[in-house]
């Protein structure tokens, strides 16, 4: 059964769901909120400054929050942890906002994580693994001696996420989608959607969509030779709803980038507007 707005559910023993009230295109059910503890808590992905929403947080938590925690800046996930913080007392949690992107500014944490640090609460211990790609800040939270990864956008139920460039990188994405392949992940707790029950299969999947999307975009240009964002997108995402062209512009920005990482394409410009081609295929003069 799919979730829905205010949803509230236990989703493993000490782990509660509460889903924000931002439903919507790019959210689905809205964003995952998750309640971690018995006695006190952490919060991790507050959602948007919604005050509905924070009081429910609070009113859950009997707000005993110890620290709030965000998996990355985007503002459905990140700025309710201010009010939180201060309806609590609680310690914000994360990496500060990177300048590029639709970023939460006024995210400030009083602790900046880094990979591998660990945050405790009662008899729970959460890892931190920094998985950029989606976001240059974007950290996945590890519940260890469960298998249980909260995901933030890095993965996410019924989708796949956007890399949109200059902040988000697809060369980093698939980079930490490996890294989480030797780490003891068995279920997901997306930021967006129901849990993912065999986590490994779904980084396999995931990296194996990703893979072939890279093989379609190298079909492509082949074919038409050369190409800018706007035509190439019709073609590399002929099987997508074009009402998510301009979406999905972002995440084959963030292919080409890694094909030209990769030494497969170049460009005639560094602008927007670039015409894009198989290395060693003429471009056109302008």
């Amino acid at each position: 059964m799919p979730l829905s707005s205010g949803q509230f559910d236990e989703i493993a023993p000490g782990v509660r769901r509460l889903v924000a009230r931002n439903p919507g295109f790019m959210t689905g059910p809205g964003t995952n909120t998750y309640l971690v503890g018995h006695e006190r808590y952490l919060v991790i992905d507050p959602g948007p400054e919604d005050p509905v929403h924070v009081e429910r947080i609070v009113k859950e938590t009997g707000g005993r929050i110890d620290a709030v925690l965000a998996t990355h800046t985007h503002p459905d996930h990140s700025p309710a942890a201010r009010a939180l913080a201060e309806a609590t007392g609680a310690k914000v949690m994360g990496k500060a906002a990177p300048v590029h992107g639709r970023q939460d500014a006024a995210f400030a944490p009083g602790k900046q994580l880094q990979d591998d640090d660990r945050v405790t609460i009662d008899s729970l211990t959460l890892r931190v693994v920094h998985t950029p790609g989606h976001a240059s800040n974007h950290l996945c939270y590890l519940l260890e001696g469960t298998g249980l990864l909260f995901t933030g956008d890095h993965l996410m139920q019924g989708s796949t996420v956007v890399i949109g460039p200059p902040d988000g990188s697809m060369t980093e994405y698939l980079r930490s989608l490996e890294r989480l392949q030797t780490l003891p992940v068995t279920r997901l707790a997306p930021g967006h959607g129901l849990t993912i029950e065999d986590a490994q299969a779904e980084i396999v999947r995931i990296i194996a969509h990703r893979l072939q999307r890279e093989a379609k975009v190298v079909a492509r240009l082949g074919d038409l030779g050369v190409s800018n964002l706007d035509t190439l997108v019709v073609s590399v995402y002929d099987d997508v709803d074009p009402r998510l062209h301009p979406v999905a512009k972002g995440s084959l920005l963030a292919h080409l980038l890694k094909l030209e990482e990769d030494g497969r394409v170049v460009r005639d410009s560094p602008h927007i507007n670039a015409l894009w081609s198989l290395k060693n295929t003429p471009s056109p003069s302008r």
